[in-house]
């Protein structure tokens, strides 16, 4: 295979909010070489056995400098990976056009003679506008936008900006500006620009952890302080910055958030924030689990309990070179819809589907069918309860409950502000403990809704 690098724009945080084709890319890569700044979720992404780097781990990292590491270092290794005959990602965030220093990595791709793609990205200044209603241009207001960058090149004796002309344009907007936001804000007063021109500053934008500070050029130094805002950042300077407060669609909408793992929840009233309080893994060692999958045949039913149950079911009967004609004469009954659809994309119709989606509804159904004496293979989590399995063998049964995959809380939660919130939502009683463990119980005013029994008594043992 000839050497061959991607080079794809992350966007500005969101995980969900990297391009289609960055995405399928990313699915395909062996070695993946990401800033620091791309939200580790995207990672989940990557192909197993993927080889992850953070640039972090190859020089210091400054927000203020954008992306100040060893660049040398980063191209030495993309280029390392390229020869090695890897197909190599280089995951940068945002977009890489925009104050990334990709010239820098496209000229040691060029002399090492290594092919190499480019894939934008969403910009930080797109979604700080499209996250807080500031439009970048407006007929009334801007016909016209500059990017500028707030922390130029240490090394140059000279800037390149000409604050003069900056001034000239509708709307400006300014990246790793946090720092020297005074500087900024004295020049463009300088130069003429009027003190209760309006601005906005955007940190974290797209994130749940995102804050929106609002104020003029003569107070946003001061509000800037008193918000501790940090990086990274994004500020916008003109008076399209006064239709935040018209516009902003975020603080206007119901705030839920959304601790389950499920995604995709559109075309409902308010704003879903998606954080999730678990995170699911593969279990230490599978010699048991795989013991069984090998006599697969020798069991009646196959019981899915949730959708993952499904895909690490498959993933390890491949791994012991079996397909599903192994499991041609066995039945198969899957908790909900969920569980039942993704059986489907393994070609698999459920024979048994409760209208409950519970372990209690479908218990049920199994009411209705005489299982005594039928052997039962059970992939679950670590974390499940014996609940399912202790009511099919009372009806009989014999039953392999066995651990296929880890249910366990996130790395790296970030921080949250609870009164940010109008609702939280559970949707496992594992979501509800690990939530507690790293926010504890938030404010009286905030609704916390719960999906499903189990989740809602959980809820309630620790008084939400």
């Amino acid at each position: 295979m000839s050497a061959k690098v991607y080079l794809v724009g992350a966007g500005p945080g969101s995980p969900d909010l990297i391009t289609v084709r960055g995405r399928r890319i990313l699915r395909q890569a062996d070695a993946v070489i990401y800033d620091y700044l791309v939200d580790k979720r995207i990672l989940d992404e990557a192909k197993e056995g993927a080889e992850l780097i953070c640039c972090d781990t190859l020089g210091k990292k400054r927000h203020s400098d954008g992306f100040s590491v060893h660049v040398e270092k980063i191209n030495r290794l993309v280029i390392k990976k390229a020869k090695e005959g890897k197909r190599v990602l280089r995951l940068k965030n945002g977009d890489p056009s925009i104050f990334s220093r990709w010239s820098r990595e496209l000229e040691a791709l060029v002399k090492a003679r290594i092919e190499f793609e480019v894939v934008p990205g969403v910009t930080a200044a797109s979604a700080a506008s499209c996250y807080s209603g500031i439009p970048l241009t407006d007929r009334r207001f801007a016909s016209s936008c500059v990017f500028v960058t707030g922390h130029e090149d240490p090394s140059k004796k000279k800037s390149s900006l000409d604050w003069a002309h900056i001034a000239g344009a509708g709307t400006i907007v300014l990246y790793m500006a946090v720092e020297n936001l005074p500087k900024i804000v004295r020049q463009l007063i300088d130069i003429g620009k009027s003190p209760d021109m309006a601005c906005a500053i955007i940190q974290d934008a797209s994130l749940v952890t995102q804050k929106i500070t609002t104020g003029t050029l003569r107070d946003i130094v001061a509000k800037a302080k008193q918000g501790k805002v940090k990086p990274p950042a994004i500020i916008i300077i003109g008076d399209v910055a006064k239709l935040e407060k018209r516009f902003n669609w975020l603080n206007k909408n119901r705030r839920i958030l959304f601790t389950g793992l499920s995604k995709d929840r559109f075309f409902i009233k308010g704003q879903y924030i998606h954080l999730p309080m678990i995170k699911i893994a593969p279990i230490e060692s599978y010699k048991e689990f795989d013991a069984h999958l090998k006599k697969i045949a020798n069991f009646d039913w196959l019981v899915f309990s949730s959708r993952y149950g499904v895909e690490y079911f498959f993933k390890r009967l491949k791994k012991v070179g079996g397909d599903s004609r192994m499991l041609h004469e066995l039945r198969i009954a899957a908790i909900g819809n969920s569980t039942k659809n993704r059986l489907k994309k393994f070609g698999l119709i459920a024979d048994l589907v409760p209208k409950e989606e519970s372990s209690k509804g479908l218990v049920e159904e199994f009411a209705k069918i005489d299982i005594k004496g039928a052997r039962v293979f059970l992939p679950r989590s670590d974390l499940s309860d014996k609940g399912l399995q202790k009511a099919l063998e009372e009806r009989g049964a014999i039953v392999a409950s066995i651990a296929a995959y880890k249910n366990i809380m996130p790395d790296n939660l970030p921080d949250l502000d609870l009164n940010d919130f109008d609702e939280i939502m559970f949707t496992s009683p594992s979501g509800v403990r690990n939530f507690v463990k790293r926010y504890k119980r938030p404010p009286k005013r905030v609704k916390v809704s719960c999906i499903g029994k189990v989740t809602e008594e959980e809820a309630r043992r620790y008084m939400l």
